[in-house]
């Protein structure tokens, strides 16, 4: 069982975590995490484009010359797509590009991104995050002290606090989200994660779940 440094505010490592990435998810997979990054970005878009067809903008129809006899190229309508004002050959509609994988492929999915960041040594525990008001001076010494400055950052907690998140909503690069509003989108864009002991032990208790329920 692997071990990974627990650290407090000040910096100072003061106790050990036993955590695998299999404890998180049996395997990494790449073509399940590009799926459910793509499901998640395609959900971001609006699909509110649209264009105008030579059907639908301004002029007539009435063809511009005769068919022969002028040494030009043969045209129709001054509305083809081919001629400056007119219009666009293949029209953009407004469409919905949403759509859903299946939930547990989603749940497996954030479960590998974080075992990824375990993996590849992206993931900083601290023993306990709170504040007794939002104080985004407290955030960013706290950050500095854990060598979490330079890089985007992902602060997750084991349920909302508003505190920390307001704490740290003005520092540049740095998300904060609870255990329950983790994906794999999220967890993956920021270089480094930082977990709370007590987040770490709610994602842990979650995977177990998980992989006992398939069992």
């Amino acid at each position: 069982m692997a071990s990974i440094p627990v650290y407090d505010k000040a910096g100072k490592e003061v106790g050990k975590y036993d955590i695998e990435p299999t404890d998180l998810a049996p395997r990494i997979s790449k073509q399940l995490l590009h799926d459910v990054v793509v499901m998640y970005q395609s959900n971001l878009r609006q699909g509110t484009f649209k264009t105008k067809s030579r059907g639908e903008v301004a002029g007539s129809t009435k063809k511009m010359y005769r068919q022969k006899g002028t040494g030009n190229a043969r045209a129709g309508g001054r509305r083809s797509g081919v001629r400056r004002g007119g219009g666009h050959i293949f029209a953009k509609r407004p469409r919905d590009f949403s759509y859903r994988l299946p939930r547990k492929a989603v749940q497996l999915a954030t479960r590998m991104a974080i075992a990824s960041k375990l993996r590849d040594n992206q993931l900083v525990v601290i023993d306990q995050l709170s504040f007794a008001a939002p104080k985004t001076k407290d955030m960013a010494a706290i950050l500095t002290a854990l060598k979490c400055t330079g890089d985007s950052l992902l602060v997750a907690t084991a349920a909302h606090d508003e505190n920390v998140y307001r704490s740290a909503r003005n520092i540049a690069d740095v998300t904060v989200a609870p255990v329950e509003g983790l994906n794999a989108l999220n967890v993956l864009q920021p270089t480094k994660l930082l977990v709370t002991r007590a987040a770490l032990d709610s994602l842990k208790k979650r995977a177990a779940d998980a992989q006992a329920d398939k069992a």
